[in-house]
Order: C-alpha cells, then structure tokens, then sequence
C-alpha cells in the first residue's frame, strides 16, 4: 500500500488543479521559502480528516479556500482527492486502487467521498485506522511538530503509540458503547416509569367497563327521543322547502317582465347612439375646419408683423467706418523689405562658421572613439584569455568530481541489484509455496472465472451465500404467514367481540319488565323458560305470530299445572303483578273446529297468505314431547293466516270477513277486532330468533379465534425456526467470508510482494546500467576537459609585453579625448552667434509681410461695406411687399373663421339634444336593471334560503345516518310527527335505563293483542291496551334531558373500556419484555466494554514493548554512545498510563529533555517517531523539514535510517538538504508566481 496521486484544487495556494503522482520509495518536495511545500502536508492532512483549524496553520477551516491573490479571484471551494494504491489488500475495502475526496465550500458545507461515494469522516477514519492511521496522525509530522512531541503530556504520547497499533478504533468502539449505555439507561428508567404507571391505570380502566355496561340501557331512551326530535327538524325543514318553491315561481316571472322592458330601452338606446356618432363626426369635422382656419389667420397676422418689423429694420442706414490708407502702408512694407536682406546675409555668414567647426568636431571624435575602441578590444583579449584557462580549470574540477560520484553511483547501484535480486527471489519462492502463481501472473483478456476456478474458500462462500439466502427467504415466508395468521385472528377476535356483544345485548331485552319477567328471574321449580325460547318461528314471520298469540308470546314455560299454580302463589307472595303461563305437560285442549275450508278460501282469494301454524316448530322438552303445548298452539292459531303487509291484509278481510290475518310487521285484523304494531318495536319471537342467532355465530366466531390463535402460534414456531436457521446461515457466510477474504488477502499480498520485487529488480539493473554509460562519458568529459587546459596555458603570452602595449593605448586614448573636448567647445560658441543672427532675422521678416496684408484687408473692408448697402435696398422692396399681401390675406381668413365658428354652434346645438336623448333612455334603462337586480337578489336570496333549508335537509341526513343509522325517508315515516308517541308504563318507566335494544320500548303494555286463559280455557279475555298520543315537542326535549341527565349522572362513560383494559394489560406485558430486553443488552454492552478493555491492554502492551525496543537501538543509532529508553507513567494502570522519554546524549549526564540542544531535541523527537514508525509500520510518511535543525554528521545518520524505512514504507519529506535530495527517488519541485503555487516533477532515475 502506498500514495498514489495527490491531486489539491482550491486549497490555499493551490488555485488551479495540481496532480502530485508518488511513487513508491522517497519523494523529495523542495522549492524556496513561502513557496507553498507545507501546502502539500496541510492537503495530506485535511483531506484525511484534520479537524482543527490551527494544525492546518489557520484561523477558521474557510482559510484553506484559495483567497485570491494577484489577477485570480477567491474560489468558493478547496477540493482534495488522495488515491491509495490498495493491492495488497491494507485497507479493509474490496478496491485495488482507493480515492478519498475531502470539499470544503466556502458557505460552511462539506461532504467526503470514498471513490466517488458520498460517506462520513466517520467511515474515512475508520477506514484508515487498520493501518495506523488516526485522529493523532503521527505519520505526518509538520513544521514545528518535533518540539511539540517532546513537549507533549505523556498521554499524548501514548496516543501516538496506540494510534499506530490500531487502538483508536477499539477505544471508538468504547466511547460509543458507553454512549449507548449513557442513552440506555434513560431508556431503562422510561420503561421502568412506564411500566409503573401502566399498573396504576389498570385498576381504573376495570371500573370503567362496569360503568360503560350500565350506560348502556340508558342510551335506547337517548337514542329514541333524539330520533322523534330530528324528525320533527327534519319535516318543519321540508315543509319550509316546499313553501319556497312556490315563491321562487312568482319572481321568475315579474323577473321576465323586467328583463322584457330593459331589452326595449336598450334597442332605443342603440339608435339614439347611433345618430349620436353621425353628429358627433360631423361635429369633429367642423370643429377641425375651424381650427385649421384659425391657425391659418393667426400665421398671416404673424407674418404681417414680421414683415412689418424687417421693412421698419431696414429703413435705417448704417455708416461704415474705416482705417490707414492703402498707399501709405505699402510704402512702409517697402522700407521692412530692405532691412530684411542685410539680416539674412548675416545668418548665412554665421551658419558657414558653424558648419567647420562641427566638421573639426566630428573628426576629433572619431580619433577619440578609435583611441577607446583599440584600448577596450585589448582589455577584452586580455581577460578573455584570463577567462578561458580559468574555465578550463573549472571544467576539469568538476569533471573529477563527476567522475568520482559516478564511481560512487555504479558501486552503489551493483549493491541494490544485488539486495532487490535477492528480494525478488525470495517473493517468488514464497508466492510459488502459497499457490499463488495464477494471482502472480496478469490476467488474459477474456479469461472468465467460473466455479472451476474458485478457491477452497470461494466455493464454501458462495455455497454458505446460498443457504443464507434461502434461509433468508423462508424467513420472510414464515413472517408473511405470521401476518397473516394474526391478522386472521384479530379479525375473528373483532367477529367474537361484536357477536357476544348482540348476544347479551339481545339478552337483555329478552327480560320482560312485567310480572312474568319478574317470575322467571326468580326460577320457582317446575320453570321450563319463557316460551318463545321453546319456539321456532320461519324466519321473517316472528312479528306475525307474536302478534297472532299476543300477550301469551311472552308467557312462561311450566311443566304441569301443580308446578304453574306454585308459581302463581309465588307471584302473589311477591306482588309482582299479572303473570302469563303456559303447561308444557297438561291437559291436551280441545281441537279447534276444522279451519281447513276457511283456509281454502284464503288460498283462493290471497295467494300469497300462508297459515300461521305452518310458521310455528315446538322444540322437544327434555325427556318429552310436549303434546299440549303443541295442541295450545293448534287452537290459539287455527285459521288465522299471515299475509306480507297491510294492503293485502284488507283486501283479504273484505274477501273472507270471518279471517283472522296478521301482517309480517305484526298487526293483526280480526272480526271485530284490530291490533296495530309499534314503529320500530320487536317481538319477543324475533328478538329470541336474533338471540339465538347471535348466539350461534358467536360460538363459531370463538372456534374461528381458537383455530387462528393455533395457527399464529404455529406459525410463530416456524417463524422462530426460521430466524435460527437464518442466524446460523449467517454465522456459517460470515465465516466463510472471513476464510475467503484471509485467503485471498495472502495471495493477493504474496503476489504484490512479488510483483514489486521485480519491479525493483528491473530498476535496479536500469540504474547500474545508467550508472555505467554515466561513469564512461564522465571519464571521457575528465580527460577532454585536461587537454583543453593545457593547451590554453601553453598559448599564452608573456605577462610584461601585454602590460606595455596597454598602457601606450591608454595616452594615445587621452590625447584624442582633450582634442575632441576643444572641438566641442569651438562648435558651441560657433552655434551660439548663429542663433543671434536667425532670432534677430526672424522678428523683422514678417514686418512688411504684416504691412501689405493690412492694406489688403482695408481695400476689401471698403468693396464689401459698398456691396452691404446694395442688398439692403433690394430687401427693403422685398419686405414692403409681403407686408401687404400678408395683411390682405389675414383679412379673409379671419371672415372664413366667422363662418366655421357658425356652423360648429350649430352642430353642438344637436349634438346636446341628442344626448339629452340618450341620458333620459339611460335613466329608464338603470330603473328597469335596478328593478331586474332588485327582483334578481330576491329570487337570489330566496334560493339561498332553499339551499339552506336543503343544506340543513342534508346535514340533518349526515346527523340521522351517524347518530341513527337511518335515511331521512325512514326517519319520518317511523318517528314523524304524525306518529303517536307510545306511553310508557309506571313500571316500565322505572326500568327504561336497564333496556339495551335500540327502540325496544317493552313488549308488553306497548301494543295491544289477545290473550288467551292461562289454564287453557277456550274463551279469550280482552287485555287493556296502552294507547299512544300525540307528538309534543317539548315533552320529547324533557324526556331527551331526562335521559341525558340520567346518563351525566353516571360520569364520564368510556365505551371502550373493555377493548382498553385488554389492551392495556397487554401493552403492560410488552413493557415488561422490552424492560427485560433492555436489561439484558445493558449486560452486553458491559461485557463489550470488558472485551475492549482487554484488546486494549493486549495490543498496547505489545506495541509499547516494541516501540520502546526500536527506540533504544535507534536512539544509539542517532547519539552514539548516548542511551536512550521509554517508561511508563504508570506501569499498574496500562489502561491510563503515560509514555515518558529518558534521553541521555553521549558524554552527558542531563536526563531532562528541556536541558538539551535544539539539534539534539530534534533528533530525540525524530528517534521517538522513527521507533514507533519500525515498531508498528505505516503504508507512507510525511515529513516537513524535519532534518532543518540538523549538522552534516547527524544528518547522514538520519538519512541512513530514513533509507531503511524505504525498504517498507513510502517517505514524503519536505526538505532543503542537498544531501536529503540526493537519497530521494523522486523530486517535486514547488514554485509561486503571483500567489499560485505551481509543482513541476522529476524522477531522478529517468534524470541520471
């Protein structure tokens, strides 16, 4: 493992992208100071995770943003991206080659990367730590950083040692273990909490249900006046409705008439407009005209006046003024002429001298330049022959000390082939023993891998991958089916639940409130049970044949008449009132006549009309048939027939007057004799036939929950048995990987190993064989640049020759020098009288130049004041007559004004009419839209008040179907206020909050019926019906209060209190198991921080020794004769203890490491390093001038053991040593130009 490419963009000085490719062996990073070399150790550091802003030498972390600097403007981002070489397998990740990628935005943002994945600094550190990489980062050692691990705690030290044993990532594993047992036992308290106050709830939910079970009969009284009540709402609603309607058509059609006579107005309305545009456009027209007319009159007035204005301007006359006379100023030009002459023969005179003496001028320069020149080109042949023998000397000094280093080269360079053959021999020699020459060699192209060329340990992975997947996917069967099954079982828990609950509700109904209700409830002997529960009745037909026997319906069962007159001597004892018997076994009544020819004559005027005895089955009494209660039921129903309603129930009784006929809401219409049913009440018969089929389903519904809570529980079991076989497939594939992996990682090392001792083997031959061309050309170089010198020095001259020749050209330089210098002056002098005479010629040349031209310019001043006067006089004439042809003109068009202004009177005149027109039809037109707004809103307000009604009509029908469970047409029909009110019994009133069927007023005393002897006697007796009465309002809302206030008086009522309790008895056990849970992994977690503690104290232990071995034979190494070793602070407590350094240079008897030198404290500091790099070796080292503070001696020493270190690990060192760039393998060149650093690279192989 190795650094492969560092690539830096936008990290502090490095504002274009840089790619740093390493290889492996010493990288040696040089450059001058503040160039940016430390920028690369920064780089190194940040993108493998440094936190602190000040080991990156910086303020805050938005300090390694490039800044800017010169023409660049700041980045807004640092990205870094080291690429580790991982063939052998070092890193814990399935990649040969692995990318770390660090970004930083300026913003504050960050993210890594781990071969382009987005990942935590958490996976990067982890990542690092197998190969002793770690938050210390002990294998980059900065500037500055040697003094501070010397000066560091011993702690700190000891931090160094474990982050290179790989430590740190154990002690992670305990800090967050602890963290999760800090978290858990707040966990641990909640559940504890919890499960106590869960306890405490218990006890309340359980009287809860007791109470919810009584208010349950009180809520049918609830239920039934609410229903009378909104079904009043509902029918004041429909007939308000309906009223509406009828309004809503009166308005439509005044609203039609108004619409009508708006549509008229609105046609005149078009017209009149229409004749209003025709006036206005010819309004516009004239108006036009009229303006026209008035601007054209106003620009011939204007015209007039200016007129006027030029020709009063040009009547006056101007008289010119002018200067000297011609004649007089030519005579003067004459006279400046003539002194301009003498002046310019002067200037030609004085410009003759100056043209010798600067011919004297250039000829004394020339000599003198001849004289400079001869003396500098014998100066110069001189020091060149000086230059040439000492440059030749130089040539042959440095071509002896090539030839020498080469020398040095070829012996040391024969030396490493040596070594690397050997190397190399033995890395193929142990690949070869481990059967790993597939892995050696490269792989074909198209060369596949099948299972036939799977290792040992590839082919159990692959097989234990297998398993684990199938044991996988039976896993997931079994939870399907574990879903399954109790979803299977809540559902028939629900149908048990909802079953049981309609059984004993329909039980309680079935307790009649009256005397034989009261009888039964006592159980005298000889009871059998009521009778309906001995009697089965086609389903449908219940209401029918219970109004057929009427109060008989709810009698009792006795055995015998002794055991029926006990029971009626009891009844008396207690004073409960009438009771109804019926014998089971008694006297067998007389048949009743033959109803066989009234039946046929039912059948024949009603087809659908069945016999009500057909409708009847008596069940079997224990050990009997019960012969009289069957012939009871043949006499009570002989002849009577049960027809579906009541119209066929009327047309039947005209048809056969003498038939007794029930319908199957249960009225009954007889000769002389009429029972009407209640609205919503039940029959005995039909409640006992829902009982009992209540009662069925929910036996079926408990066998239904017994066999689905079997089959969770099966299921369960296989579940569990699958998550085992899961754990062990797993358990067998974690195995088998690890094998594989350990497998794979050998082979893969041995064949890196090996591939990299021949590489090193075929360096190492490039390298002497360069070594050898070099020591042969530099031999050559040696004896050509002798033969060079010699000949140089046998050519030169004699030293007191060359002396006398120069200083004859020095005085034949200086003479030439004083004659040019007395040339320059006479030139000078002579320029000097040259100048006079021009200046003086040149202020009286334009005299008379001056003199004629002012005599020119006063002639042409005197033609153009003549020629002036003449073009006045012409446009005087001109003036005068447009002023009077402009003034006839504004005349007539101010009589063409008046007569537009006429016509556009008039045409405004109509225009006014005319809008007076359309404003009177607009105003009819507003009255009839207010009059359509007006009847508009009303028939608007009248449909919102029907959408009211109807909105109110609905939510009366949400507020029936939620509350009722009824439609709005069923509503009224059975609870509208057309429909009696049924009265309640004394007794019956008393015992209305016991009633648990929703409308079941009491069966008996609420609808009238026959009754028949108790005994069997043959005459019917007539019962005292209870009649109903009129709807009130108010005495339903006091009945409605009366009710809820019985209900308040209850409490707070929790109908749910059952499922609740259960529910909270459960969730309590699951409380309990997860406290259990959590108990037993705070154990885990405590026996993991043991475990730790122990790996801990092992690898330390191991580490410390070897470091501490390493440090005292690299300490002698460094200080010879010097003694050197590390201890422990605390050697009992291996957990906590310090590393300190006892260092004691040769010929010192100083132990303290304040005490020594500043070179002697950064060899200690580098021996502390460099021991515990031997001690636990890391992939690379970076290191940042280290060796800075260090002396020729010391420094070869340190070069020799950073040798060493080659041979394992890759050196990175930041350095200006010559000496530490010679042992380098590779150069980095560091440079800034404008704030940017720029790296320029170079392999010192490929150089040589």
């Amino acid at each position: 493992m190795h650094l492969k490419t560092l690539t830096i963009k936008g990290f502090k000085s490095f504002a274009s992208s840089t790619t740093l490719r390493l290889e492996p062996g010493i990288t040696a990073v040089v450059g001058p100071n503040g160039s940016g070399k430390s920028n690369v150790v920064d780089a190194l550091t940040w993108v493998m995770g440094e936190q602190g802003a000040k080991n990156l030498r910086g303020g805050s972390m938005a300090d390694v943003i490039f800044a800017g600097a010169g023409s660049r403007p700041a980045l807004g981002r640092a990205e870094v991206s080291l690429t580790i070489d991982n063939t052998d397998g070092a890193l814990p990740i399935d990649y040969s080659e692995v990318t770390i990628t660090r970004t930083l935005f300026r913003g504050g943002g960050s993210e890594y990367q781990i071969n382009g994945t987005t990942c935590r600094l958490l996976d990067v550190q982890e990542l690092l730590s197998d190969t002793g990489l770690g938050r210390q980062m002990h294998v980059i050692v900065g500037q500055g950083q040697l003094d501070a691990v010397l000066s560091a705690t011993p702690e700190d030290r000891r931090g160094f040692i474990e982050e290179a044993a790989g430590v740190l990532k154990h002690r992670r594993r305990k800090e967050r273990a602890l963290r999760k047992l800090d978290s858990m036992a707040a966990d641990l308290t909640r559940l504890t909490d919890l499960a106590t106050e869960l306890r405490r709830q218990l006890g309340p939910l359980a009287r809860q249900a007791a109470v919810a079970r009584r208010a349950r009969s009180i809520q049918v009284e609830v239920r039934d006046a609410t229903a009378r009540l909104l079904a009043d709402d509902v029918a004041q609603a429909q007939s308000l409705l309906e009223a509406g309607q009828a309004d809503a058509g009166e308005l439509e059609r005044r609203r039609e008439a108004a619409a009508a006579a708006e549509r008229q107005a609105r046609d005149r309305l078009a017209e009149l407009a229409a004749v209003d545009a025709s006036s206005g456009r010819r309004l516009e027209r004239a108006t036009t005209t009229w303006e026209e007319l008035v601007g054209q009159a106003r620009a011939l007035t204007s015209l007039a006046e200016v007129a006027a204005e030029r020709v009063r301007l040009l009547s006056q006359v101007r008289h010119a003024v002018h200067g000297t006379d011609p004649e007089e100023l030519e005579r003067r030009a004459d006279s400046a002429a003539a002194q301009e002459a003498e002046l310019a023969d002067a200037v030609e005179a004085a410009r003759s001298a100056l043209s010798q003496a600067s011919q004297e001028r250039v000829d004394a320069e020339a000599a003198d330049s001849s004289a400079e020149a001869a003396l500098a080109a014998l100066q110069r042949r001189l020091a060149e022959q000086r230059e040439r023998v000492a440059r030749a000397g130089g040539r042959v000094a440095s071509a002896r000390s090539r030839h020498e280093a080469a020398q040095v080269a070829l012996d040391q360079a024969r030396k490493s082939l040596e070594a690397a053959s050997g190397r190399a021999q033995q890395a193929r020699q142990a690949l070869t023993e481990a059967g790993g020459e597939r892995a050696a060699r490269p792989e074909q192209p198209g060369t596949g891998t099948g299972p036939a060329g799977l290792s040992p340990e590839q082919a159990q992975a692959l097989q234990a991958q297998a398993e684990h997947d199938q044991a996988t996917q039976a896993l997931a069967a079994a939870r399907d089916a574990v879903a399954k099954a109790t979803e299977a079982r809540r559902e028939a828990a629900a149908d048990v639940a909802t079953w049981t609950a309609r059984r004993d509700t329909l039980a309680l109904s079935l307790r009649a409130k009256d005397g034989t209700g009261a009888l039964i409830e006592a159980a005298p002997s000889g009871l059998l049970g009521a009778l309906a529960e001995w009697l089965r009745v086609e389903r449908g037909w219940e209401n029918a044949v219970a109004g057929l026997l009427g109060e008989l319906a709810g009698a009792a069962l006795m055995t015998d008449a002794a055991s029926a007159h006990q029971a009626l001597d009891l009844s008396r004892e207690q004073d409960v009132g009438q009771v109804r018997l019926v014998l089971a076994d008694g006297e067998v009544p007389a048949p009743a006549a033959d109803a066989a020819p009234l039946l046929q004559a039912v059948a024949t005027a009603c087809p659908q009309a069945l016999a009500a005895r057909g409708l009847v089955t008596v069940l079997p009494s224990p050990g009997q048939e019960a012969p009289a209660l069957a012939a009871l039921l043949d006499r009570l129903l002989a002849g009577a027939v049960v027809v579906p309603g009541l119209d066929e129930a009327v047309a039947l009784r005209e048809a056969v007057p003498e038939a007794v006929v029930a319908t199957r809401a249960g009225d009954v219409l007889a000769p002389g004799w009429v029972v009407g049913a209640g609205r919503g009440a039940s029959s005995v018969l039909e409640l006992t036939a829902a009982h009992e089929e209540a009662a069925s389903e929910a036996e079926a519904a408990a066998e239904a929950e017994t066999l689905a809570a079997g089959a969770v529980e099966q299921a369960r079991a296989q579940e569990e048995a699958a998550r085992q076989q899961v754990s062990q497939a797993l358990v067998a594939l974690r195995r088998a990987d690890a094998e594989a992996a350990r497998a794979a990682e050998e082979v893969a090392r041995l064949a890196s190993s090996a591939r990299a001792a021949t590489e090193e083997e075929g360096r190492a031959k490039r390298v002497l064989e360069r070594a050898e061309g070099e020591l042969a050309t530099r031999t050559a170089e040696l004896a050509a640049a002798s033969a060079a010198l010699s000949e140089l020095e046998e050519s030169g001259k004699d030293p007191a020759d060359q002396e006398t020749v120069l200083e004859r050209a020095r005085h034949e330089r200086e003479t030439a020098a004083a004659t040019a210098s007395q040339a320059r002056a006479a030139e000078t002098e002579a320029r000097l009288t040259l100048r006079t005479a021009e200046e003086r010629e040149r202020s009286g040349r334009g005299r008379a130049q001056s003199l004629r031209a002012t005599a020119r310019r006063e002639r042409e001043a005197r033609a153009q004041a003549e020629r002036a006067e003449s073009r006045r006089l012409a446009s005087l004439r001109v003036a005068t007559h447009v002023r009077d042809q402009a003034t006839l003109a504004a005349q007539a068009a101010a009589a063409s004004v008046t007569r537009a202004q006429e016509q556009r009177r008039h045409l405004e005149q109509e225009r006014v009419q005319t809008i007076e027109a359309v404003n009177a039809v607009r105003e009819e037109i507003d009255q009839h839209s207010r009059e359509l707004s007006a009847l508009t809103d009303a028939a608007h307000r009248e449909e919102v008040a029907r959408a009211e009604q109807r909105m109110r009509l609905e939510a009366l029908g949400e507020r029936a179907l939620a509350e009722l469970g009824m439609s709005l047409t069923d509503l009224v029909e059975e609870y509208g206020p057309h429909m009696p009110v049924p009265e309640v019994q004394a007794e019956e009133a008393a015992a209305v909050p016991d009633a648990a069927e929703d409308g079941a007023d009491g069966q008996d005393g609420l609808a009238p019926g026959r009754s028949r002897a108790a005994g069997g006697a043959g005459e019917p007796v007539a019962a005292a019906p209870v009649a109903g009465r009129p709807f009130v309002r108010a005495e339903q809302e006091k009945r409605l209060a009366r009710a809820q206030r019985d209900l308040a008086r209850l409490g707070k009522v929790n109908p749910l209190a059952l499922e609740e309790h259960a529910a909270l008895e459960q969730r309590h056990q699951f409380l309990a198991t997860q406290l259990d849970d959590l108990k037993r992994s705070r154990n885990d977690l405590l026996r993991i921080v043991e475990e730790i503690d122990a790996r801990v104290l092992e690898v330390f232990s191991a580490a410390f020794r070897d470091t501490a071995a390493q440090f005292a034979d690299v300490f002698d190494r460094l200080f010879p004769g010097g003694e050197g070793r590390l201890v422990l602070t605390d050697p009992s407590d291996l957990l906590a203890t310090g590393v300190e350094i006892e260092a004691r240079p040769a010929g010192k008897k100083v132990k303290r490491l304040s005490l020594l030198s500043g070179g002697e404290r950064s060899l200690a500091a580098v021996a502390l390093l460099v021991a515990i790099f031997k001690a636990r070796p890391s992939p690379f080292y970076v290191m940042d001038e280290v060796e800075a503070a260090l002396d020729d001696t010391n420094l070869g020493r340190l070069l020799e053991i950073f040798t060493e270190l080659r041979e394992s690990s890759q050196l990175i060192i930041i350095t200006h040593q010559k000496r530490t760039m010679e042992v380098a393998d590779a150069l980095y060149g560091i440079t800034m130009r404008e704030g940017v650093t720029k790296a320029v690279s170079q392999r010192l192989a490929e150089r040589g």
